[in-house]
């Protein structure tokens, strides 16, 4: 169904989106007008498909997923007609600054340290983006973000747990800014969510029309080579990114995979309740060593951890077999590396393999590291 692109809440979400996608006269497929019956019209292959696999792969899927929405709308308690399903969040991001950002004319708002792939999308479709640093504790600064909005800026990209900060935005900060003098989109990208002890925000799209939230099964559900996610967001806003997504942009492998996974939400549910249950004891562990500067709270499936030598330490247990990311060139993480947490195997070999760089690298350096000696000031 279209929806009218009209007056909700004061925000005329027609005057956000850009005429031309606005003005779009969509791609019909073939599946756009039957599915059922002897189909000889989208020229698809009615001999079958070469792999024995269930599912009559020979056909063309159907280009809104219907019952996956369904599914995912009974999950997050939302609509079916308030989901669009992409190609992991990152085609829902792309997608949003696509729609909604003119080429070199408009702009949209990060703030960092964040997710690096904002600012990827927003280059690609020539649309300025302007940084508004998180404060030292990754929290919104919203003085300086309320200064930083200006006619041009459409769109402002939260990030919720954030990455690389795993530290959610407060709800009552998103709930000024939406109810504030900003008539743009505002993005609450939620990857994370799942791995939260507060629930998902995205029940505040159905009273906040210019809320898109994001999600995926990547995270929570370990799903991430499947490649599905969606964004939740008022059904006008997804009746303009179904008119300009690609025919058929979720495969019937990856519906069918979303659909199954979406029936084992209690599994996925303990699964990141143990998830939290080896973060804290992780976290604790490290806590304890002498190189250690400070372990960062967390409310996700990582953690940042701020340490002396970072990077040698990074480079070393990386060529030893134990890869994590170094994120001390990021705002606010000075010395960190952030640590995505392992099965309790994985995370006893890391740490084993960090005590054995922690000595490597202070014999590199002729004595202990700046860490350890103040502790040790402080033990005498």
């Amino acid at each position: 169904p279209g929806y009218q692109l009209t007056l909700v809440m004061s925000i005329d979400l027609s005057s956000l989106i850009r005429p031309n996608i606005l003005n779009l006269v969509p791609y019909r497929c073939a599946r756009d007008d039957y599915n059922k019956g002897i189909l000889l019209d989208a020229n698809e292959n009615n001999f079958g498909s070469v792999l024995p696999l269930d599912g009559e792969l020979h056909r063309y899927p159907d280009p809104y997923h219907v019952e996956l929405k369904k599914k995912i709308a009974k999950f997050r308690g939302v609509r079916p007609e308030q989901l669009f399903t992409g190609v992991g969040s990152d085609e829902a991001i792309d997608m949003t600054i696509r729609v909604f950002c003119a080429p070199t004319k408009e702009a949209i708002i990060v703030t960092p340290p964040t997710f690096g792939i904002y600012k990827t999308r927003a280059d690609v479709n020539q649309a300025e983006v302007i940084s508004v640093p998180l404060t030292p504790d990754y929290q919104l600064n919203m003085d300086e973000l309320k200064k930083a909005i200006k006619p041009e800026v459409k769109i402002i990209l939260l990030c919720s747990p954030g990455n690389p900060t795993a530290v959610r935005i407060r709800r009552e900060d998103i709930i000024q800014l939406l109810e504030s003098d900003y008539k743009g989109i505002v993005v609450l990208d939620e990857a994370y969510v799942d791995f939260s002890v507060s629930p998902s925000d995205c029940d505040l799209v159905e009273k906040y029309p210019n809320l898109i939230v994001f999600q995926t099964v990547s995270k929570s559900f370990g799903l991430a080579a499947i490649r599905l996610g969606w964004a939740i967001a008022h059904p006008s806003i997804i009746d303009v990114f179904n008119k300009v997504k690609t025919p058929y942009n979720v495969s019937k492998l990856t519906a069918q995979a979303g659909m199954d996974a979406l029936d084992h939400v209690d599994e996925m549910r303990r699964i990141a309740k143990q998830v939290q249950q080896e973060r804290e004891k992780l976290m604790e562990e490290l806590r304890k060593s002498p190189e250690v500067k400070s372990v960062r709270f967390s409310d996700a499936n990582f953690f940042l951890v701020e340490m002396d030598h970072a990077y040698e330490v990074y480079k070393t247990m990386a060529e030893n077999g134990v890869v994590v990311r170094y994120r001390g060139k990021e705002l606010h993480c000075k010395d960190c590396l952030r640590i995505t947490v392992g099965t309790p195997e994985e995370n006893k070999v890391l740490l084993k393999k960090l005590q054995e760089t922690f000595k490597l690298v202070a014999a590199q350096h002729d004595g202990p590291t700046e860490s350890e000696s103040k502790r040790r000031k402080t033990d005498e």
